[in-house]
C-alpha cells in the first residue's frame, strides 16, 4: 500500500518520495488552521475555555502541587509585566537557565507575552558557552535557577554588556550585594502590582495580542560541526503548524498527562510536552532530575511518554535484570518464554509475516500474566502513546517493547525543522523506520541519498548567521539536513548515515567532535585526535601522539622511549594525555566531556588512508578501521 501522502519516483536514478496532490492540499489546510495563530491564542483559549483543568504540576516534598490552565496564564501574565517593568519588549532576548520545573515555563510564556524571545540554556554549560550564547543572543534578562548556576553567570558577568538583570529563583540571599540581582518573587511581586492597577490587564492584553506568527518563539542553540553553536530561529508559526500536523498523524488525545524532564533547551522535549501540551491541554508533570523519572513515572503513570533512546534502553535493561534476579524459577522461566514470544511476534509483524494463532493466543495469556504486570511496573500501564525521537535505537529495544505491548513510534526530524520531519503513524508502525512524512511536509532524497525537508515547519534560518543559513536552507525551501536516507515502496524513511559529523549521543545531545579534538590538540603530545560517541552513552576519543612533538616531550621528561608506538603504551605519557583531555573538560559542558580514550600506537597521515590529502579526518574510514578499538571504550 502506497503511502497516501507521498508516491514513490526517481530522481537522477535515485527513488523519492515525491510530493502529491494530498500532500500540498493537506499543507494548504494546516496553513489555514493557522492563520494568524500564535502561542499565546492557545494559551488564552486554555484559560478562557477550559480553565479549572490541570495544566502543570510539580513537587514539593512528597506533595504534588498543581495550577490550572486560568492559573498558570495569571502566573504568566504577572511575569509578563514583571519583565516589562525590567525594561524587556519586543526584539529583545530573555535567556533561561534553570532545570525542569514550573518557573521555567512560566518564565518561558511571560517573554513571550512581552514580544520577547526565551532562550533556554543546558544546565550543564560551562562559563564560557553560557557567555558566548547571552551574548549571541544579546539577553537582556536572565532567569536562573540557584547558586550552582547562578556562580557560572557571575564569572562571566563582566563580559555581558546587554545582561541588566538576573532573576534568581532560589539562593538569592547569597547575592543579595548584587544590585543586578533579584528574587523570582520579588518580579512576580511587581508584575502583580503592575496587573492589579488601573489599565494593567489592558496593557497585558495588548502586549500578547501585539505578537506575531512570524515572531520567534524561541532560539535553539544546537552544536554545529565546527566552532560555536547555532541559534536557530524558530517562528510562532513554524511551532503552531508543526503541532497541527504532528496532532493529525499521532491523533494525540486532548487532556493526558505527561511528564517534562528531558532538557528544555531541547527542541524535542520543548515541542512534546511545552507546545503539544499547550495545543492539546496535556498535563504537565514536571521532573526537575532525569535520574529520577523511573521514580516519577509511575507515581504519575503518564498517558504520553517521549524517550529518547537511552531513556527506553535503560527501561529495557532494568526489566531484564529484575526478571533474571526473580528468586521463583518458575516465574522467571514464564516471563523469559513470554518476553521471547513477545520478541518473535514483534518479529513477525515488522517483517510484515502472519502471526500463527498459537503465538497470538500465548500473547493473550502472557499479557495477563507478564506483560501488564510489566507495564504497571514501570508506570507506563496508562500509555497510549510511547515515542523515541532524537537519535537512533535498537531493533532489539524496539522489539521488547512491541512485545510487551508498548510498541514506541519513531520520530525523525531535528531543530531546523522544529523536532519532526517524519513519523510513525500508531496504526501502521513499521519497526526499524523513522515513518512517513508527516501530513503537509514534504521528504525526498538528493541525488546523493541526503534527505531533504520542506514544509511550514521549517526554519526562516540561524540567527545573525546569513551564511550558514544559505547552506542549510536552499532557494526552493528545502531544508539539506545532512543526513542520508533511503525510502521504501510504502514511503517509510531509514536514515542510513550522516553527511554531517555531529555526533548524537544515546540520550539525544548534540556534540561537535571537530570542537573537543581541537580542544585536545592544544597539547603538545597530541598530534590527531577522533572523538567518538554517536549512538554511545557517553564521549570517547581515539587518540594519536604527535610524531615530532612527542620525542620531545619524552625526552624533556626522561623517559627512554623515542618512537610513538613505544610512547603510547608508557604509564606516563598515558598520564599525561589524561591531563590533556582533563583541560578540555573544562571548557565544555558535563554531557559533552571525553569519558575515556586509547592511545593508538601509529601516525595518521595522508597516506595511512586516516586524513584527506587537506588533513582533515576521514572519519568513515577511522570507524571502520578501528572499530575494535573504538568498541573497547564502550565495553
Amino acid at each position: 500500500m502506497i503511502c497516501p501522502t507521498t508516491t514513490i519516483g526517481t530522481e537522477g536514478g535515485t527513488k523519492v518520495a515525491m510530493a502529491t496532490h494530498e500532500v500540498l492540499a493537506e499543507r494548504a489546510a494546516i496553513d489555514a488552521e493557522v492563520e494568524g495563530k500564535t502561542l499565546a491564542h492557545f494559551f488564552a483559549r486554555n484559560a478562557d475555555n477550559y480553565g479549572e483543568r490541570p495544566a502543570i504540576s510539580w513537587q514539593e516534598g512528597s506533595d504534588w502541587k498543581t495550577l490550572t490552565w486560568r492559573e498558570y496564564r495569571e502566573r504568566v501574565a504577572a511575569v509578563t509585566l514583571g519583565l516589562k517593568s525590567l525594561g524587556v519588549g519586543r526584539g529583545d532576548s530573555v535567556a533561561i537557565m534553570t532545570r525542569n520545573r514550573p518557573e521555567h515555563a512560566i518564565a518561558d510564556m511571560g517573554t513571550v507575552h512581552a514580544g520577547a524571545t526565551p532562550v533556554s540554556l543546558y544546565n550543564t554549560l560551562a562559563p564560557e558557552q553560557i557567555s558566548y550564547i547571552a551574548n549571541h543572543c544579546e539577553a537582556k534578562v536572565a532567569v536562573v535557577e540557584g547558586r550552582e548556576f547562578m556562580e557560572r553567570w557571575e564569572k562571566v558577568k563582566a563580559d555581558l554588556p546587554n545582561l541588566e538583570h538576573v532573576v534568581l529563583l532560589q539562593d538569592v540571599e547569597d547575592f543579595s550585594d548584587y544590585e543586578w540581582v533579584l528574587s523570582w518573587d520579588d518580579l512576580v511581586s511587581r508584575g502583580t502590582k503592575a496587573l492589579e492597577a488601573p489599565g494593567g490587564r489592558d496593557e497585558f492584553e495588548r502586549s500578547w495580542r501585539e505578537v506575531k506568527p512570524e515572531d520567534l518563539a524561541t532560539l535553539v542553540y544546537t552544536s554545529g560541526t565546527t566552532g560555536p553553536p547555532k541559534a536557530v530561529m524558530i517562528t510562532h508559526r513554524n511551532v503552531v503548524w508543526t503541532i497541527a500536523s504532528l496532532d493529525r498523524d499521532l491523533k494525540y488525545p486532548t487532556g493526558l498527562k505527561a511528564i517534562s524532564y528531558l532538557p528544555l533547551a531541547h527542541v524535542a522535549e520543548r515541542l512534546a510536552t511545552h507546545y503539544l501540551g499547550m495545543y492539546k491541554l496535556a498535563h504537565v508533570h514536571f521532573c526537575p532530575d532525569v535520574l529520577r523519572i523511573f521514580e516519577v513515572v509511575p507515581e504519575v503513570r503518564p498517558q504520553a511518554f517521549l524517550g529518547v533512546p537511552r531513556v527506553w534502553e535503560k527501561v529495557h535493561a532494568g526489566v531484564m535484570t529484575a526478571l533474571a534476579a526473580e528468586h521463583d524459577q518458575r516465574k522467571r522461566k514464564i516471563a523469559m518464554a513470554a518476553i521471547e514470544a513477545g520478541r518473535e511476534a514483534a518479529r513477525l509483524e515488522a517483517e510484515g509475516k502472519p502471526v500463527p494463532l498459537s503465538l497470538k493466543l500465548k500473547r493473550v495469556v502472557f499479557d495477563k500474566l507478564v506483560y501488564s504486570k510489566i507495564r504497571q511496573k514501570i508506570g507506563l500501564d496508562r500509555s497510549i502513546l510511547q515515542v523515541t525521537s532524537a537519535a537512533p535505537i535498537s531493533r532489539d529495544t524496539l522489539e521488547f517493547f512491541a512485545g510487551i505491548g508498548l510498541p514506541l513510534l519513531e520520530i525523525y526530524g531535528m531543530t531546523e525543522d522544529t523536532g519532526p520531519a517524519t513519523a510513525n503513524p500508531p496504526d501502521r508502525i513499521k519497526m526499524g523506520t523513522v515513518g512517513v512524512a508527516l501530513p503537509g511536509v514534504e521528504v525526498k532524497l538528493a541525488d546523493d541519498g541526503e534527505i531533504l525537508v520542506r514544509g511550514g515547519n521549517i526554519s526562516p534560518g540561524y540567527y545573525k548567521d546569513p551564511e550558514k543559513t544559505a547552506e542549510t536552507f536552499d532557494s526552493d525551501g528545502w531544508l539539506h539536513t545532512g543526513d542520508i536516507g533511503v525510502v521504501d515502496e510504502d514511503g517509510y524513511f531509514r536514515v542510513v548515515d550522516r553527511k554531517k559529523e555531529l555526533i548524537i549521543t544515546a540520550g539525544g545531545k548534540n556534540i561537535s567532535p571537530s570542537n573537543l579534538e581541537s580542544l585536545l590538540k592544544r597539547h603538545p603530545l597530541v598530534g590527531q585526535a577522533c572523538v567518538v560517541g554517536d549512538g554511545k552513552r557517553y564521549v570517547s576519543a581515539l587518540i594519536v601522539l604527535d610524531g615530532e612533538g612527542a620525542p620531545i616531550w619524552a625526552k624533556e621528561n626522561g623517559l627512554s622511549a623515542t618512537t610513538v608506538a613505544e610512547l603510547s603504551t608508557d604509564p606516563r605519557v598515558t598520564a599525561e594525555i589524561q591531563r590533556a583531555v582533563d583541560d578540555a573538560n573544562q571548557h565544555v559542558s558535563q554531557v559533552e566531556q571525553i569519558k575515556r580514550f586509547t592511545i593508538l600506537p601509529t601516525e595518521w597521515t595522508v597516506d595511512s588512508e586516516e586524513l584527506t590529502p587537506t588533513l582533515k579526518l576521514k572519519r568513515r574510514v577511522i570507524h571502520q578501521k578501528y572499530a575494535e578499538e573504538i568498541e573497547s571504550l564502550y565495553a
